[in-house]
């Protein structure tokens, strides 16, 4: 592939203004870069461009050639530019030498009004109740570029309404301008030709091919990339105005892949959560089962304040006494007595704080929970733990991370654990009975809902979920990302690095951290690939740190017990399901 440097540069002028942009470069992609935007319905950059809306529409013209082949000059000493007579369509054409375009003439006014003036002939007055509204392209182009008044005397078509495509996206033909992004999104990015435009004229409807669904788990990113308010999400339909919405950048950690995400929230209720563009990551779009997978954090088992076993019952105390008792229960057993299950769901700042504690305690039995099932070829990963590269640099294992939970499940049934802390787990991954965990003398449980391990605990700790604290994670690719609080936790829950903080402060060994950006200075401090980095130099977009290919291969000896670790999560799933 070409250098960027060795891609030739095309003279062009863009509304009488000389500029160079590199071949390939699409025309309309050229004018917004000199400035001057062109408005587009079907257009989407990362998608084919049909050329069907004619919104784009703008002058073009070539030098005019002499005799002896060269472009004549005027009087300026500039080309003369021989005009096409005819509007030219600026999404499906590249720049080329000495190119000459106008976006703002009357022609190019003209034929703005008038692309408008047909769309909305058949357009319902929907406003007031669409979910489009506040971020819909019609509504902006009707003031931008179209009429301030129809001419439209007649009835209107009237199409179907609350057309039920699939079971997450509700379609509203009245609405559909025939842009054709969503059936360009299903061919060319899903792999799942499921829908198409019937009938012909004004009465074109766009529907589901006979016996299909939109069901494919990227189904969602055509509401994402609709123009209009013809398809909707049908979780967010009719719940929240997208203007009363604060939103906040961050990062999916529902796999390993680290979709770059908008969260949606006000008053501290999430409302939604859509991609946001990273042509590292996720270029722009999202799974849904990542997109949908915050319901949870407002589960009616949401943990809510810090308890501790008193005479076999569980009983709600303040943080201090929470965190003391913690740290008395470690303090009664050697290092070797202790085990400490974290989790590839924690942040960097978290496994860095884990491993400080466990150093302190002298813990050997330290280990994440892998977690793998079925994933795509598109962005949904094979692991769905978003930070097992964080695990596998900051814990110090020599082997890989999920490789010795199954050695500590039977140190716990033998006997030779008698305490074990469970960091954003659940007991069901180790294999072990809930009644054998009722009889460690010190169960510490750290989560966000109540489980089997939280139930049988001797203290817990009531943590925050991913929207609810700041942090970093290192995806599949070995990208370090950045992920910030969109909401508050609820109750008495704690942001996870201050309860490791303090539970190690209680133990005796931590020093005083007041910040995440102060815990992200230790990590740089004493992990290699972190060094010099700070979360304001991560940035949005995220920083590469890891060379993938640089990693020793698993030991199959690794890779055996780790498999057996997920035979053993699928058998209880299995039968919970029953």
């Amino acid at each position: 592939m070409p250098s960027e440097s060795s891609v030739p540069l095309f003279n062009v002028q863009i509304d009488g203004v000389w500029h160079q942009f590199p071949k390939g470069t699409r025309v309309l992609e050229a004018c917004e870069q000199a400035g001057s935007y062109v408005p587009r319905y079907c257009y989407h950059k990362k998608l084919s461009s049909p050329g069907n809306c004619r919104m784009c529409l703008i002058e073009m013209g070539f030098p005019r050639l002499g005799p002896d082949r060269k472009p004549e000059l005027g009087a300026d000493g500039k080309p003369v530019i021989n005009w096409i007579p005819r509007p030219q369509i600026s999404c499906a054409q590249d720049v080329s030498e000495g190119m000459a375009v106008r976006t703002n003439s009357p022609l190019v006014k003209e034929c703005q009004r008038g692309v408008m003036e047909f769309l909305l002939i058949n357009h319902p007055l929907d406003c007031p109740i669409c979910d489009q509204a506040g971020e819909c392209r019609l509504q902006e182009f009707s003031v931008d570029f179209g009429n301030s008044k129809s001419r439209f005397l007649e009835n209107k078509v009237k199409k179907p309404k609350n057309v039920v495509l699939g079971p997450r996206v509700t379609l509203d033909d009245e609405r559909c301008i025939l842009c054709s992004r969503c059936i360009r999104f299903c061919e060319e990015i899903a792999h799942d030709d499921v829908l198409g435009f019937v009938d012909r004229g004004s009465h074109t409807v766009l529907t589901a091919h006979p016996g299909k669904r939109l069901e494919n788990n990227y189904s969602l990113n055509t509401v994402d990339i609709c123009p209009v308010g013809a398809l909707t999400s049908t979780d967010f339909r009719f719940k929240m105005r997208v203007w009363f919405l604060k939103e906040t950048k961050s990062i999916c950690t529902s796999c390993a892949t680290g979709c770059n995400t908008v969260i949606g929230t006000r008053e501290d209720v999430i409302y939604r959560q859509t991609p946001r563009e990273n042509d590292h990551v996720n270029s722009c779009w999202m799974c849904d089962y990542g997109r949908l997978n915050f319901k949870y954090l407002e589960a009616e088992n949401r943990l809510l304040e810090p308890q501790i076993r008193s005479e076999g019952n569980l009983i709600g105390v303040d943080w201090p006494m929470a965190i003391a008792e913690a740290a008395r229960q470690l303090k009664q057993f050697a290092g070797h007595e202790i085990a400490i299950i974290a989790s590839g769901r924690m942040t960097n700042e978290e496994l860095w704080l884990t491993w400080q504690l466990a150093k302190s305690l002298g813990v050997q039995w330290i280990d994440i929970v892998p977690r793998r099932e079925s994933g795509d070829d598109i962005l949904l990963s094979e692991d769905r733990n978003p930070n097992t590269n964080g695990a596998r640099v900051i814990l110090g294992s020599t082997s890989e991370p999920g490789a010795k939970l199954m050695a500590i499940a039977e140190a716990v049934k033998s006997g030779q654990i008698k305490a074990l802390m469970i960091l954003k787990e659940n007991t069901m991954h180790l294999g072990i009975p809930v009644e054998e965990l009722a009889r460690l003398p010190a169960l510490i449980a750290m989560n966000v809902l109540s489980n089997d391990a939280t139930q049988k605990a001797t203290v817990v700790l009531p943590a925050c979920g991913f929207a609810e604290k700041r942090g970093s994670m290192i995806n599949g690719k070995g990208r370090l990302q950045r992920l910030n609080r969109a909401v508050r936790p609820p109750g008495n829950a704690r942001d996870d690095w201050e309860i490791l903080r303090d539970l190690l402060q209680a133990i005796g060994r931590g020093d005083s951290v007041s910040s995440i950006e102060d815990v992200f200075r230790r990590l740089s401090e004493t992990v290699p690939q972190f060094d010099g980095l700070t979360l304001s130099k991560v940035g949005d977009l995220g920083v590469h740190i890891l060379q993938m290919e640089e990693l020793p291969p698993t030991h199959p000896s690794d890779e055996e017990a780790i498999e057996q670790a997920i035979a053993v999560q699928n058998a209880r799933r299995a039968v919970r399901s029953t």
